[in-house]
């Protein structure tokens, strides 16, 4: 088991929806979306807006990457369940944003993620500087397949007493199916659309 002190994660938090009934009827199979939320210390606090954050990026990414898709596919019914991810971090009202970016943006948390999930696409991702307790929407879509419009949903995350000033919140975002009802199409089978070619129906 990691040392969380060690990585200055102070907690993990779970959170996760299943919505049984949409408009007045069940889907077919309802899916679970979820996210797993780290609580850091903020390890680039009192530095300057030039400094390198490659090391601490080295660190600490990794570890919160394996931590999170653990807990995710811990409590969704193991990685084969999960259809859909995405990502986000909140950086405390001390930091910058661009901590937050650091610790959600490169290869040592985003490739992880999708190695650890068994998927293929870019992860779609929400982040903010932010008060404790300020709520984040997560942009979900499918781990395989992008361009899969049934996947594309997203899942509020919120910390009650967190990013405290010195913070951030690094977030994992999972679903284990599509929207209720999914019935929009798909981008790879859309007719090609322009203006012009709609005439009068574009004002």
């Amino acid at each position: 088991m990691m040392n969380d002190q060690r990585f200055g994660i102070r907690k993990i938090v779970y959170y996760s929806e299943e919505i049984l009934s949409e408009n007045g009827l069940s889907p077919a199979k309802p899916a679970v979306r979820a996210t797993a939320a780290a609580v850091v210390t903020n390890p680039w606090l009192g530095g300057k807006p030039t400094d390198d954050l490659g090391a601490e990026v080295v660190r600490l990414a990794p570890v919160l990457a394996r931590k999170l898709t653990d807990v995710l596919a811990a409590n969704l019914g193991g990685v084969e369940a999960i259809q859909a991810f995405g990502k986000a971090a909140i950086v405390g009202t001390d930091g910058e944003i661009e901590h937050g970016a650091a610790l959600i943006h490169t290869p040592f948390f985003g490739n992880l993620v999708r190695e650890f999930f068994e998927g293929e696409s870019i992860i779609c991702f929400a982040d903010d500087r932010a008060d404790a307790g300020s709520s984040l929407v997560v942009p979900l879509w499918h781990k395989n397949a992008a361009a899969t419009r049934t996947h594309y949903q997203t899942i509020t995350t919120r910390v009650s007493d967190a990013p405290r000033p010195d913070e951030i919140v690094v977030v994992v975002g999972a679903s284990t199916g599509p929207r209720p009802h999914s019935r929009i199409g798909d981008r790879l089978t859309d007719p090609i659309v322009k203006a012009e070619t709609l005439g009068e129906l574009v004002p």
